[in-house]
């Protein structure tokens, strides 16, 4: 797994340290006031994993040891200790592209600019570029989603769907080439939905894709375009348990939802929410300490 955020290209100073991976999204969202680029590896020993940020300038001390502080009393986890590191000049989002491979997803290849082999016969490309916005299909959760999909394209052939909180737009893209139905990509981070607009330009889906920045369900946007018939929304366990009646009430009735970003260990609480509001399973995918849930109104 790696999620790289594309904001520092001429990066001189590496700042380092790991975390629990249920942590992790929150220490990002801190951290992200230093407008690095991030860059997090596979979970390690003890599930913690490690957070890279690359920077052009070192920031203080006691600025770092502030947001660590912030961060970890949030997730209620130790305060972690870092590294600070001068790197040599290098091209460090360049060099990192290098190290992420093709990947294939059930029906999808995603794929960055600088793999030049042919996709397989028979799969749907996505050119996808680590960038600012999550999302390129390395994560065990983005991974299960784009699987989820593929499986809900045998049997479904949605209308209307909605990918809550798009980052790059991987999903909006991914089921805009299996059904060619409207869909609306959104998300609150006004650097996501921008990606989300170049990437589904790119790869020639734009026709079937308006990306739009607004709060989640809250969204004028959001309510004109429903009821949807599925609604994908890889976020965290907690903001999906938050939203989940808003999300019935967007939902066509038997329409599918694909839920994603939640721990294996949270998910009895996202699937309780769910079920209070009139849900059942379809069905559940795992992938290493993350679970992708298919849930029916």
């Amino acid at each position: 797994m790696a999620k790289l955020h594309s904001k520092a290209s001429s990066a001189a100073w590496c700042l380092a340290f790991s975390v629990e991976a249920g942590a992790l999204p929150l220490f990002e969202t801190i951290f992200e006031v230093l407008d690095g680029a991030m860059v997090t590896g596979a979970p390690g020993s003890g599930g913690l994993m490690t957070l890279e940020i690359y920077l052009a300038e070192p920031p203080p001390d006691q600025r770092i040891g502030e947001l660590l502080a912030t961060a970890s009393e949030i997730a209620g986890v130790p305060s972690p200790k870092y590294t600070l590191t001068q790197l040599p000049d290098v091209d460090w989002v360049a060099e990192s592209q290098k190290a992420l491979p093709p990947i294939s997803a059930g029906r999808f290849y995603v794929y960055g600019s600088h793999v030049t082999g042919l996709p397989p016969a028979a799969s749907i490309p996505l050119l996808v570029e680590a960038n600012v916005a999550f999302g390129t299909g390395r994560h065990e959760s983005t991974y299960g989603c784009l699987l989820a999909l593929s499986q809900l394209a045998r049997r479904q052939r949605p209308r209307n769907a909605l990918d809550m909180g798009c980052g790059s737009g991987i999903l909006a893209m991914a089921m805009a080439h299996l059904w060619h139905c409207p869909i609306l990509a959104v998300d609150n981070d006004a650097d996501s939905v921008r990606v989300a607009g170049e990437n589904a330009r790119e790869n020639r889906v734009s026709d079937w894709i308006e990306p739009h920045c607004g709060d989640g369900y809250r969204s004028h946007l959001v309510a004109r375009r429903g009821p949807f018939d599925l609604i994908v929304a890889n976020i965290l366990a907690e903001p999906l348990c938050a939203m989940a009646t808003d999300l019935k009430r967007h939902l066509a009735p038997g329409g599918h939802v694909i839920l994603a970003g939640l721990l294996t260990s949270q998910q009895r609480q996202v699937l309780a929410r769910h079920r209070g509001q009139g849900m059942h399973l379809v069905r559940r995918l795992h992938f290493g300490e993350w679970t992708t849930l298919v849930l029916r109104a």
